[in-house]
């Protein structure tokens, strides 16, 4: 069975369904490619799909290591190229409210979110920019 079921609904948008979950996400082309940009384009959701990732896996390794990520939180900013139109770079800035203060446990985290899957799938010449500000 298919992970997800995708269907375009015109005007350059898309809807994709997350076949376990019935999950929805929509994506619009953005502003500046012909869109309306009413949704995440999916360029974003790339970009969206590290930061998330990041966390996912410095949860599990919290998880395991009886730490809680609370107050963690990320933006992301994806940098455009042109000729051709790519994502030339992914900036993710992390600041936590409360991290731990023992640095071994905050640099096993770094060290799982630089390594998670997107983060290892991407390709090597999409820059990405990780602060972790804590």
């Amino acid at each position: 069975m298919a992970t997800i079921k995708s269907s375009y609904s015109g005007n350059l948008r898309t809807e994709m369904t997350h076949q376990l979950s019935g999950n929805k996400i929509i994506t619009d082309a953005p502003l500046d490619n012909n869109g309306k940009g009413e949704a995440f384009s999916p360029t974003d959701l790339v970009s969206a799909a590290l930061g998330s990732c990041m966390v996912t896996i410095m949860g599990i390794v919290a998880q395991r290591d009886g730490i809680s990520l609370e107050n963690l939180s990320w933006n992301i900013t994806k940098v455009m190229q042109s000729n051709p139109r790519k994502i030339s770079e992914i900036i993710v800035d992390f600041d936590w409210k409360t991290p731990v203060a023992d640095k071994a446990i905050l640099q096993k985290l770094k060290n799982a979110a630089k390594t998670c899957p997107v983060a290892l799938s991407l390709d090597p010449e999409i820059k990405q920019t990780v602060n972790f500000n804590f």
